[in-house]
């Protein structure tokens, strides 16, 4: 960002919703009032022509009225405006406008007023053409030597220079090997135009070469061969550039220096009038426009240039001397001369913005306001806290779906709190939104595919006691039986024992229980723990529930093979397609016609097959996040039996949860069946290991094979069924070995979620949500 401002002259803010480019925006004295001073015209795409004559001091929000000479709506688009000699036998400024099906001159003139209001100006047409293809820029200029008056050159989009002198037409070409239309420019010393192709080269040809060359109208296909008289059309010189060039100005103001300029999006070069380069710049930035002007050091050229973070930077060839901040992106800039002040630098943004602006070393400066400093009252601080904390006990008593934005609410008043005298705090806190977001009340079901039970050592206690939220909702009066049905469709029973001190959650979906379980369990501990009982137990009795957890493993690995098989299908598609394609553009550029071959056929089905395969290819990815989601439940029920199962410690329980949830998501290059075997497959060679010299065998081991999808599930399903075993025989989860291994400081970060560091951020999340969020 520069220390200076382009100081503002004069401004205007053209128009609301109109759009600008940088053929837009021309001077000259279009009036020819002989005083030598500029006048300015901007086209819009919207069809409103305005010519200003910018005086000293006068800007406002909208546009000027005394500074404004004429405002015209055309009936048609204006792609580009021009000052030039347009007219026969006439030595007057005249003002070419660029329609996309026309070509229009007017004349500009000024009649003295007899009133305060000042001069009146008219705009008249001259002559205009109609243009029988849609055109997309153009240059004029003395084409041929001829002195006295400027003829125009219009590109149309399909690639063909039409060329009109005055008010006729005198022929028209297409440019060889056409795909995209570029920035056009005529060279004056060579009597040559200048364009870059979508082979992004640039292009030199003759005025001369173009005369002579086959008439466009006599061929339909610029690329098919000639069927009349005249030579193919060819470039005189080529230069490769090697990427799209935004801009081409050829400057006439010292032959000394004759050069041509081009800007492309990453680079700027100079090059003499027979395509030999002069220098190149490479840009460390996006520009947007350029326009070289004169210099006061012979041999040299300045340029202006503007980009795409608001500079306006000056170039003496490859040397900046001077950057300067504008108020928007600039997409045309040009130079002028006022009554006033000469050299102003006016500047049209795609907006409407237009500015006349002088480079100035009068700095713009900001000043920090002085912020209130004061030392935080950390008994205040903690009073605030302590009542906040208040008000979320007694908002969680009445839960309700109200919870969610209350403690949201809390969590903001904390921030305030701990950033007040602008120093900055840390807060941790962990909580569960209410279940009530992600189900609502349903009957129960009788008959389900899966079901889990867990025991306590306690009474049966009635479900509506434990979740007051569904007990006005709910069928059973009795308080055995609670139904939860979620947002995705799933229902999840809970069933109590009248007997025994047994719960049985059942439902259609294995995964979909796990959020219900682990609810369960942890209200029976606040219940319990309420009413002083100290020795409350809960467990799992078996068997654990593998062979239902592997149908999840095997749908996500189903799901990321047809992924890496749409993907190799795609591949060979794209590469099939490209191979039909450059056969069929060298068949189209073959001097001599030859047979397709039906390669138009297989063309059109080859896009098909690969347009195909992308719809099918995004669908999978779809369902692939989805089966990842529902895993990543799975695996959480079934480490959630596991520590009811065997009564793992919570540190234990978090190593168990760390091995077979090693990633958030999967990733093409590295996906869960790979991670998760790799982390089981440690912990049956260290902590989990049948001896002590397996153990010390598999700590010595360093490094290991590449990750990669494997060929099947089978290796995983094994491991994870010895894993369980093993644990179930009383195997110890640790992080280190027997011989004291010191833990790495990340792995003892996964072992103790629990612990809040004073370096982190505000983290308020809690595996509900991600659950909830989920589903």
């Amino acid at each position: 960002m520069s220390l200076f401002k382009a100081r503002d002259w004069w401004s205007a803010v053209l128009g609301e919703g109109e759009e600008f480019d940088q053929g837009c925006l021309c001077v000259g004295d279009v009036d020819n009032s002989g005083s030598g001073h500029d006048k300015v015209v901007v086209g819009s795409y919207m069809g409103m022509l305005r010519i200003f004559s910018p005086h000293a001091n006068k800007s406002t929000e909208g546009v000027p009225v005394e500074a404004q000479l004429l405002e015209v709506q055309l009936q048609n688009a204006i792609i580009q405006v021009e000052v030039g000699k347009f007219v026969s036998c006439s030595d007057l400024l005249h003002l070419a406008v660029l329609h996309p099906r026309k070509l229009s001159v007017y004349s500009v003139s000024g009649t003295a007023g007899n009133v305060e209001h000042g001069d009146q100006y008219q705009l008249k047409l001259v002559y205009e053409h109609n243009l029988q293809r849609t055109a997309c820029n153009m240059t004029y200029g003395t084409f041929g030597g001829v002195t006295g008056h400027h003829s125009l050159c219009i590109q149309s989009m399909e690639g063909m220079l039409m060329f009109f002198e005055q008010d006729s037409y005198s022929f028209g070409r297409f440019l060889p090997g056409f795909l995209l239309p570029g920035p056009l420019v005529y060279n004056p010393r060579t009597d040559s135009f200048l364009t870059v192709s979508s082979a992004r080269q640039l292009e030199s040809y003759k005025y001369e070469t173009l005369a002579v060359a086959t008439e466009a109208e006599s061929r339909q296909d610029p690329d098919l061969p000639l069927k009349t008289g005249g030579k193919r059309l060819t470039p005189d010189w080529t230069f490769v550039l090697g990427e799209q060039a935004l801009d081409l100005c050829v400057p006439s103001f010292s032959h000394s220096s004759a050069s041509i300029f081009v800007l492309g999006e990453r680079n700027l070069y100079c090059l003499r009038d027979n395509g030999q380069i002069r220098f190149m710049k490479k840009l460390e930035f996006n520009p947007s426009c350029f326009l070289p002007y004169t210099s006061v050091t012979d041999g040299t050229t300045n340029l202006l240039m503007g980009n795409h973070t608001n500079m306006l930077l000056v170039y003496q060839d490859v040397t900046l001397k001077w950057a300067a901040q504008l108020p928007y992106v600039p997409v045309a800039v040009r130079i002028a001369n006022f009554p006033d002040l000469k050299g102003v630098v006016i500047s049209l943004s795609s907006s409407g913005h237009l500015l006349c602006s002088y480079m100035g070393t009068d700095p713009s400066f900001f000043s920090t306001p002085k912020v209130d400093a004061r030392e935080a009252d950390y008994e205040q601080v903690d009073a605030e806290m302590k009542k906040l904390q208040k008000f979320i006990r007694e908002a969680t008593r009445t839960q309700g779906r109200r919870l969610g934005k209350i403690v949201l609410t809390v969590v903001f008043q904390f921030c305030r709190i701990y950033f007040l005298s602008g120093v900055p705090r840390v807060l941790q806190s962990r909580f569960s939104l209410p279940l009530g977001l992600v189900c609502v009340p349903s009957s129960p079901a009788k008959t389900t595919k899966f079901k889990i039970t867990v025991d306590t050592n306690q009474a049966p206690v009635d479900l509506d006691s434990i979740f007051p939220e569904f007990s006005g909702k709910s069928e059973d009066k009795d308080g055995n039986s609670l139904a939860f049905q979620f947002l995705s469709g799933a229902k999840v029973t809970v069933l109590a024992s009248k007997t025994s001190q047994r719960y049985r959650i059942q439902s259609d979906s294995f995964e979909d229980m796990w959020l219900v379980v682990k609810e369960l369990v942890r209200r029976f501990d606040r219940h319990f723990s309420k009413l002083g009982v100290k020795d409350f137990k809960k467990s799992f009795s078996g068997p654990l529930p593998l062979q239902e957890y592997f149908l999840s493993v095997d749908h996500h690995f189903q799901l990321r093979v047809s992924a890496q098989q749409y993907q190799d299908l795609l591949s060979e598609r794209a590469v099939q397609f490209r191979a039909i394609q450059r056969r069929l553009l060298t068949r189209f550029k073959d001097k001599t016609p030859a047979p397709l071959q039906n390669l138009d056929t297989l063309l059109d089905a080859t896009y098909s097959q690969v347009m195909a395969l992308a719809e099918a290819a995004e669908e999978n990815r779809a369902l692939l996040e989805e089966a990842f989601v529902r895993l990543r439940s799975a695996t959480h029920l079934l480490v959630l039996l596991m520590s009811l199962w065997q009564g793992l410690t919570p540190d234990q329980t978090a190593i168990l949860e760390a091995t077979l949830l090693p990633l958030l998501q999967d990733t093409p290059q590295l996906g869960w069946e790979e991670s998760c075997d790799a982390a089981v497959s440690h912990l049956l060679r260290s902590c989990l290991s049948r001896s002590s010299k397996d153990q010390a065998t598999s700590l010595a081991q360093a490094g290991g094979p590449v990750l990669g999808l494997p060929r099947d599930t089978a290796r995983l399903k094994k491991h994870i069924t010895l894993l369980c075993d093993r644990i179930g025989k009383g195997g110890r989860l640790s992080l280190a070995s027997e011989a004291n291994v010191q833990v790495p400081a990340q792995v003892q970060s996964l072992a103790a979620p629990g612990e809040s560091g004073k370096g982190g951020m505000i983290e308020v999340f809690s595996q509900l949500i991600d659950s909830s969020f989920c589903l």
